[in-house]
């Protein structure tokens, strides 16, 4: 297979439209490969890695990658996936969240390689007639083919002239850079048909469009922050692998098709063992997470981050590290408050939460007493859950 067909691999949800994309990659000619960058979530997960390693690949085919930091929209608020509307940020917010962003983007694109433009380089030249001109290229007809402006009107929910015009203006960026291909997540084929669409109109080469899947989060649900269901590019090793570990069975083909670099004859192979049950789902987990963990971190910390898992979770043994907390005073002190304290909960509320769903331990003793007063001990451990725990040391003798 050459370079240029497995563009066009297993990660791939949909190209619109392929025999052109491929005829243009044919022909030679240096194609500009859009990307928005939307700065209201500047945490990149595992799952944005499935674009960023595409748009890689075209480089490495001597293809031009354009990112484009959303300065403008997102004041406004991507609704694609959304059934309300999104807080304004400030200037200051959107400039320290693509800064965050860029230096995870180039984890895995070449920054050296990228094109960086803000939307304020063209939206802030932008007159009245301008929007009146780009709105007038759109019917509502057309918005309401969108299917979470579609749901939100039918449901008589608030549905903002401001929020209508987020797809128009990610479609002007393409315009405004002279895109040959946009890319994007299967929630984005909306706004970039748009922008394909708006650049026809105005008799422009229409960009084509490529599309990835979208990768659940760790528990089934959609990858995000406030879940707490991410694997970011930011983890360390053992949060990555232990995150990975902690997938079901039944999202396990999915994350080897999509996140993995394991073969596909490999993966064949993988497949047929799990169907025919002569393998055991949780060593093939192990080997996704080692997969993981070796794309972002190395092949040498991918081994010892294995090694740290099956001491914990295996033999369950304590870590070869545990973080320490000095506990103040070194005085009795109820549970919940060592547990909001030491930052092994987020609150009173949470620490009592988790005691009740049997999630903390002293010492590998089991705390079913909310009311429990801990005698503190040198050394004593502290966990949480299965990845977080704490140990507790006199505090320090300080300097007057």
């Amino acid at each position: 297979m050459d370079a240029i067909a497995r563009i066009f691999d297993r990660t791939v949800a949909e190209v619109i439209v392929r025999e052109e994309l491929e005829e243009k990659l044919r022909s030679g000619r240096r194609l500009r490969l859009k990307l928005g960058l939307d700065p209201s979530k500047p945490n990149l997960h595992i799952g944005h890695a499935i674009v960023l390693r595409k748009l890689r690949q075209f480089q490495e085919l001597g293809h031009q990658v354009v990112l484009i930091v959303g300065d403008w929209t997102a004041q406004i608020g991507d609704p694609s996936g959304r059934d309300e509307t999104r807080t304004m940020l400030s200037a200051e917010e959107v400039r320290r969240n693509a800064e965050t962003y860029m230096q995870q983007f180039s984890i895995v694109v070449d920054r050296a390689r990228t094109e960086v433009r803000w939307q304020s380089e063209w939206f802030g030249k932008f007159t009245l007639a301008d929007v009146f001109n780009l709105a007038s290229r759109f019917t509502l007809a057309q918005m309401m083919a969108h299917e979470t402006f579609r749901q939100r009107w039918e449901q008589g929910r608030a549905l903002t002239m401001m929020e209508l015009m987020y797809p128009l203006l990610q479609a002007y960026d393409s315009v405004a850079i002279q895109a040959d291909v946009e890319f994007g997540g299967t929630d984005q084929k909306f706004n970039i048909l748009a922008g394909r669409e708006l650049q026809a109109s105005l008799g422009l080469p229409p960009q084509d469009v490529f599309l990835v899947p979208l990768l659940p989060g760790t528990d089934g649900r959609k990858m995000s922050k406030s879940f707490g269901n991410t694997i970011d590019l930011t983890d360390s090793p053992d949060q990555m692998y232990g995150k990975a570990m902690s997938i079901s069975d039944d999202m396990l083909d999915q994350y080897l098709t999509l996140v993995s670099e394991i073969p596909d004859e490999e993966l064949a192979e993988i497949r047929r063992a799990l169907a025919e049950g002569t393998v055991n789902p949780r060593d093939v987990k192990m080997r996704l997470a080692r997969d993981i963990v070796r794309q972002f971190h190395g092949a040498e910390a991918a081994r010892k981050a294995e090694e740290e898992f099956i001491r914990i979770f295996q033999r369950r043994e304590l870590p070869s590290q545990i973080p320490i907390y000095e506990l103040p005073n070194w005085s009795p002190i109820g549970i919940v408050d060592l547990l909001r304290n030491a930052g092994l909960a987020s609150s009173a509320s949470a620490a009592r939460r988790l005691i009740e769903q049997g999630g903390v331990r002293i010492d590998d003793e089991k705390v079913e007493d909310i009311g429990l007063v801990v005698e503190p001990k040198e050394g004593m451990v502290i966990r949480v859950g299965k990845r977080k725990f704490v140990q507790l040391v006199r505090p320090k003798q300080r300097e007057c």
